[in-house]
């Protein structure tokens, strides 16, 4: 063995003998080394096969090594485990949206302003939610459920009749005050008496004393507000529902007749388009005792005969022109008459065709030949060129038809036989064509 003096400062160092290789270690690894010799220098270097061992139950912080020939992954591994598959909702990303359709179910269900509707859009949204994996399935149900619960309650209204009920008291409500409806025959009293309008209606039993009794009701149409003066022409029909609800009107009081109630601009923007027809007394606080009803069923068969035949001519009568005097409509009055002539040729034809009984059949013949009389004069006006040549048939023909010439014929058939006071005779146009009601 030699000792080799220390090389002194700044002197060239000659070849060094090479290291002793482990007896186990592999050219290749010698070649590595010898490239790399910071290697032998570094114990902590991974690199280095003669560094110390990692402590026992110390992880490696990069993982297992990759085997050979398979690329190591780039970067660390994540600290969450693999990724996620695809179509998997990520718990750290954006979250799954909410169905808007179950939202809208939901809205429509509290607010109940379109019942339905909720549970058609919650049926639809379910199965969205299902296919798409969206949420929003409590809120699908929840809408489903309370639109559901009001269409229920829709239909109950309305199959009940509690819509039409509620509808129908608001309408009473804004007619003039009124706090009831009325129907065909109820009888009643109103504080402020009968008038075109009622106020304070209060329904009574028609046995005792009350101040109208209702014949009829109709409804107009339209949209807008016709108008009082058209409302009030329609509230003529009224005379036409008072034959069939009181079919003798002789039967009747003297002060009592027809009134219409009809509905109001206010009350006919919510609806009402209703008339009521009244037949009740228009004296000042004037009353009526009973019922006034006497349909056709409380008739026999040959009063309804007569009645029916006498009608015919009262109808005919009460289609008077407006004008009273006949120099201011000549062509109103001439037609007027022409309806009359007719209506006569058919009453008396009724009267003559009828079998009427043994007690009945003098009289109500006699009536027949007085109502042919009347008719020739009626239809002579009619043709009148002038005022003059009408007023002296129609005199004459409005004589032919006084009541009093019916009263053997109704005695005969059981009838009231005191006829109504409209006047005496030649007071008036307005009186004598009132007088030729038989």
């Amino acid at each position: 063995m030699s000792i080799s003096p220390a090389p002194e400062p700044g002197e060239p160092q000659g070849p060094s003998e090479p290291s002793p290789q482990p007896p186990d270690a592999s050219p290749q690894e010698a070649q590595q080394e010898a490239r790399n010799p910071q290697a032998q220098q570094d114990p902590q270097n991974p690199q280095n096969p003669y560094r110390a061992p990692d402590p026992y139950g110390t992880p490696n912080p990069y993982g297992s090594p990759a085997p050979y020939g398979s690329p190591a992954p780039y970067g660390p591994p994540s600290p969450y485990g693999p990724p996620a598959p695809h179509g998997t909702p990520n718990p750290y990303g954006t979250p799954t949206p909410v169905n808007p359709l179950a939202i809208a179910s939901l809205i429509t269900g509290i607010l109940c302003c379109l019942p339905g509707v909720g549970l058609l859009l919650g049926l639809i949204a379910l199965p969205q939610i299902r296919r798409r994996g969206q949420r929003g399935r409590a809120a699908a149900v929840v809408g489903s459920v309370l639109s559901g619960t009001g269409l229920a309650l829709a239909v109950l209204l309305f199959t009940t009749g509690a819509v039409d009920r509620a509808w129908r008291d608001v309408k009473d409500g804004v007619r003039e005050g009124a706090s009831l409806s009325l129907v065909k025959g109820d009888c009643f009293d109103a504080d402020d008496g009968p008038k075109d309008t009622i106020d304070g209606i209060r329904t009574v039993p028609c046995a005792g004393k009350h101040e109208g009794e209702v014949i009829g009701t109709f409804k107009l149409r339209g949209n807008a507000y016709p108008g009082d003066d058209a409302v009030e022409d329609a509230g003529e029909r009224c005379v036409g529902l008072r034959y069939a609800y009181a079919m003798d009107g002789w039967a009747l009081p003297d002060d009592v007749d027809v009134y219409p109630v009809t509905p109001t601009k206010e009350s006919w923007s919510l609806g009402d388009r209703e008339v009521t027809c009244v037949l009740g007394s228009l004296t000042d606080g004037g009353t009526v005792t009973g019922s006034l009803r006497a349909e056709e069923s409380a008739f026999d068969a040959h009063q309804v005969a007569y009645l029916k035949a006498a009608h015919v001519l009262d109808a005919a009568m009460d289609s008077a022109p407006d004008a009273t005097e006949v120099e201011d409509d000549l062509p109103g009055h001439k037609a007027w008459a022409r309806r009359v002539s007719t209506a006569l040729a058919e009453s008396s034809r009724s009267l003559r065709a009828h079998p009427w009984p043994a007690t009945a059949r003098a009289p109500l013949a006699a009536l027949a030949t007085r109502m042919d009389k009347a008719r020739a004069r009626w239809d002579e006006a009619a043709r009148a060129t002038d005022a003059d040549a009408f007023y002296a048939p129609y005199d004459d023909g409005l004589t032919l038809l006084d009541p009093r010439a019916a009263v053997p014929a109704r005695k005969a058939l059981k009838l009231a036989t005191t006829p109504p006071d409209f006047g005496a005779p030649g007071e008036g146009d307005d009186t004598a064509d009132e007088n030729a009601k038989v």
